[in-house]
């Protein structure tokens, strides 16, 4: 089988490798591309998920493309909106035909002397495919897409019902009369407590400790009142700039005064839940934002505790039996169905082995370049989003930004590009500064970031946008060069290019 070539390849066909593709599209029409996709369908995390009431946790006017406005009454979409919305993007700009499916990427080596990636992809019937590409994008995002994280939980074999983790929800599963128990605080347990409250008999939330949460409105009335006055693109724009303001403005209240952000949103619980109710429930020991907000649109939550038909219990679990849960505290759980809420298995780089000229890539001993590139890691790009606020904002900034680096690299004749940092004295600090369970499980296979310019992650958008769109690329830390072996015309390096 021969290998193919491609200008530029990109792991992954969900929100990220879909975005980055129409960008390479838009700003890099020379360039020749093809994503890999693992799975046999786009939309990635959007496809992969499909328990009852999957939605985003970001309003979609942030979480949305720049280049493509988000047209849907609802700012909080649910998953089949957002799955369609980023298949429409792919039709639009006709990434379809770029995209192979069934493709799992195992291993990607690098050759300095050829400027050339080499991928082992392995196959629907199990055989290993070769590519070849001058320069790669990992959008892939951060979690294993073969299984979700659960603990050991004894007794497990004992008990007479259904445990479900969300990430393999079986299909047309029927909860109709069931008492369910979803272990978890996070994002998906408080999307699943309200909706399976529409036909379980009773949903009740285990947790071991709170979360911070936050009403917000599905739908914006500026929203509706922008769109009869402006042009779509126009309203669009609009209230993206507005909801990222909010959200940063947001997230530097809560870590600037970290009481009084605890003590404003302990009190807007207090306002949506029914009198008495045990508010320690909803009171972390951690400061706001240490770990990641969770959103309830339109406080349904909320209101699924104020009708009976959901609770809140806060306590440890002994063991599964055969009627529930065994709470530490001697409190019995009964239960039909136990969703285990419990979290995402997290791998970087989609878990490929990465190595330049035989030798291993190891994460945890590079920092990462501007959030895109990584030390010592020539002709690569990862695409991670934000953890305080959209994903796809800082997704649009890297894809951009490689976009422009490309470019630059054929106006000078350069081959390749590695981000080299000389400077001894810089800090090495954790990638993402955050307490969530699922970071701190592999935070030391993590990459690192520095403590200076390039190196400093801001998770800040209106930054970023500035460092990333405006920064030159003659920077010192990028050692750009033209090794003599290496092909200088993408038509001598193509044994192929054909579609299937």
């Amino acid at each position: 089988m021969a290998t193919e070539y491609f200008d530029v390849i990109i792991i992954g066909a969900g929100l990220s490798g879909i975005g980055a593709a129409c960008h390479l599209k838009k700003d890099c029409p020379q360039k020749t591309f093809a994503i890999l996709e693992g799975r046999q369908a786009i939309g990635g995390t959007w496809d992969l998920f499909r328990y009852p009431g999957i939605r985003s946790d970001s309003d979609m006017f942030t979480l949305g493309y720049e280049f493509k406005p988000w047209t849907k009454r609802k700012g909080i979409a649910d998953g089949a909106d957002i799955r369609d919305y980023i298949r429409e993007a792919a039709t639009e700009h006709q990434i379809e035909p770029h995209i192979r499916f069934s493709q799992t990427v195992k291993a990607a080596r690098y050759d300095s002397q050829k400027a050339r990636w080499t991928l082992d992809v392995k196959q629907q019937d199990g055989t290993v495919k070769q590519y070849q590409c001058h320069f790669l994008m990992s959008c892939t995002g951060y979690y294993s897409y073969e299984e979700g994280f659960t603990p050991e939980f004894a007794g497990k074999e004992e008990f007479s019902g259904d445990v479900i983790h969300p990430q393999q929800w079986p299909e047309n599963y029927d909860y109709e009369n069931k008492k369910v128990v979803v272990i978890g605080s996070g994002a998906t347990a408080v999307t699943l407590v309200p909706a399976m409250t529409d036909k379980a008999a009773h949903v009740t939330m285990l947790q071991r400790s709170p979360s911070y949460v936050i009403t917000v409105p599905q739908q914006d009335v500026m929203v509706t009142a922008l769109r009869k006055l402006l042009p779509e693109k126009w309203a669009y724009r609009i209230i993206r700039g507005r909801n990222v303001s909010i959200t940063l403005g947001i997230y530097r209240f809560c870590k600037g005064f970290p009481q009084a952000a605890r003590k404003f949103l302990q009190w807007t619980v207090k306002k949506q839940l029914p009198r008495g109710f045990d508010l320690s429930h909803f009171k972390p020991k951690y400061n706001p934002w240490d770990e990641r907000l969770c959103a309830v649109p339109d406080g349904d939550m909320f209101k699924a505790i104020q009708q009976g038909k959901a609770s809140v219990v806060t306590d440890h679990i002994d063991r599964f039996n055969e009627k529930g849960i065994l709470l530490k505290s001697g409190k019995q759980l009964e239960a039909d169905t136990i969703i285990t809420a419990t979290g995402l298995k997290v791998q970087m780089l989609g878990n490929m082995d990465v190595s330049i000229d035989g030798q291993p890539f190891v994460p945890n001993q590079s920092m990462s370049y501007r959030g895109v590139m990584f030390e010592n890691l020539p002709n690569m790009a990862m695409v991670f989003g934000y953890t305080n606020a959209s994903w796809t904002l800082k997704a649009d900034l890297i894809s951009r930004f490689v976009c422009r680096l490309l470019n630059h690299m054929e106006a000078t004749g350069k081959q390749q590009v590695v981000p080299i940092n000389d400077n001894p004295n810089i800090e090495k600090r954790p990638f993402i500064d955050m307490q969530s369970g699922y970071i701190s499980r592999i935070r030391e296979q993590l990459p690192k970031q520095g403590s200076i310019r390039p190196w400093k992650l801001y998770q800040n958008y209106f930054l970023d946008m500035s460092l990333l769109r405006l920064a030159s690329l003659d920077d010192p830390a990028l050692e750009y060069s033209s090794p003599e072996s290496a092909p200088h015309h993408a038509s001598e390096q193509q044994p192929s290019q054909s579609m299937p």
